[in-house]
């Protein structure tokens, strides 16, 4: 396979799970999962539906707030049917049953995402503006202080993934994660999905996950430089309130990435 075949965007998107890969696209998600028996457990669900004829879906940023939140709940399920596989607890005699079915959403999906969110913002969002904050007495000047907050926000993200690749199941987790960009890249290339095909795929791809928050944290910085208020109490919440909105922007440069060669 060569690097310079050309690639279309094939729409198709996914994340890597405990043991497995979630793929979607816009009617269905697939989630297969290798279960300690060494067997391939897969659960298909269909979704969108009435989404395609939505205009009001598909205006710029919008689409891309809908994507963010749509993404974080069908991650979460996928994260959490993985997990199901390797519980330790009183369910193991009933586990063969239970994968069998296909996987529900509960209202625990619902709460993990809700918990999920709060500490990302405490953790990328109000931690990194705090510290910044502090320095504000002894620098005069708010557009340094913007820096330092950007890149305590990159620091803190970058630390973050370096920390959890030590271990070990987390580490798994990546190389799935390089699998799923590899099956996509094969697919948007033209190639037959076949494991030689996806063996010579890039494991990199324009539209990962892990991109698209980097691009959150540098257009976080942008609208900031022109969004400025003096009341401290306001500024903490604009930086909540104009998440979805600084999403949906990040969304729109990864799209565009996506369907553009180079």
């Amino acid at each position: 396979m060569s690097d310079k075949t050309k690639v279309v965007s094939s729409r198709i998107g996914g994340q890597a799970v405990l043991e497995g890969v979630m793929m979607r696209n816009m009617s269905a998600v697939g989630t297969a999962v290798r279960t300690p028996e060494g067997k391939i457990a897969v659960n298909v669900e269909h979704i969108g539906a009435g989404r395609e004829d939505n205009k009001l879906l598909k205006l710029p940023i919008i689409r891309g707030v809908v994507s963010f939140f749509d993404s974080l709940y069908i991650g979460t399920k996928a994260l959490t049917y993985s997990a199901s596989f390797y519980d330790d607890e009183e369910d193991d005699k009933n586990k063969k049953a239970a994968k069998t079915k296909k996987y529900e959403s509960s209202a625990g999906d619902v709460i993990t995402v809700i918990i999920s969110v709060v500490l990302a913002l405490v953790v990328f969002g109000m931690l990194p503006f705090y510290l910044s904050n502090l320095l504000s007495s002894k620098i005069p000047s708010k557009t340094i202080i913007l820096l330092i907050e950007g890149f305590i926000r990159i620091g803190i993200f970058i630390a973050y993934i370096l920390l959890i690749s030590q271990m070990k199941d987390i580490k798994r987790t990546f190389m799935y994660h390089g699998a799923e960009h590899k099956c996509i890249n094969c697919l948007e290339t033209g190639h037959e999905l076949t494991v030689a095909n996806v063996r010579a795929a890039s494991r990199y791809h324009k539209r990962c996950g892990t991109s698209f928050l980097i691009f959150v944290m540098l257009i976080t910085f942008v609208v900031f430089m022109f969004i400025r208020v003096d009341t401290l109490w306001l500024r903490y919440v604009l930086r909540i309130l104009l998440i979805p909105v600084i999403a949906g922007i990040a969304y729109e440069f990864i799209r565009y990435a996506g369907s553009h060669e180079g």
